[in-house]
């Protein structure tokens, strides 16, 4: 697995090495049962804290993505069931509403993302897909949110 950190983004290094260990979950570049480097040795590689590293996977672990066992290390649990999730889905996003005003209001040209938002829904597309949300209901969770 490698990870790409970006030692100048705002976004904290713990939270993009858990961001791309979800995504990597996610696609199944890392599946269930696979060991995760340690923390001294992922700290050393990547040239970075051993208590960022850590605290990435004491998130990854609190969400459920991996176990750790003194003897087997940090262990990835793999892809959760719909059934084993409870929906977190926030639906304080759709209560506030959208911004994005009525359809007669709509310039024109739409506005594209930007890099950093196109980013950050794929993150949240992958957490739901590593969650073992199926597409059907990712899609139409996206339909809900757009209503």
């Amino acid at each position: 697995m490698i990870l790409r950190i970006d030692f100048h983004s705002k976004i904290p290094i713990y939270q993009q090495l858990r961001n791309q260990i979800v995504m990597a979950i996610a696609d199944g570049s890392l599946g269930e049962g696979e060991q995760l480097p340690t923390i001294r040795a992922l700290a050393e590689e990547s040239g970075i804290n051993m208590m960022t590293v850590s605290k990435a996977y004491q998130m990854l672990r609190d969400e459920g993505y991996i176990v750790t066992d003194r003897r087997r290390g940090a262990v990835v649990i793999g892809r959760r069931s719909e059934d084993t999730v409870s929906d977190g889905f926030d639906k304080t996003a759709k209560a506030q509403g959208d911004g994005l005003g009525s359809e007669s209001e709509a310039p024109e040209v739409q506005p594209q993302p930007t890099a950093g938002q196109e980013a950050s829904l794929r993150l949240a597309l992958m957490q739901l897909i590593a969650a073992g949300i199926s597409k059907e209901r990712v899609l139409k969770l996206c339909e809900e949110i757009l209503q």
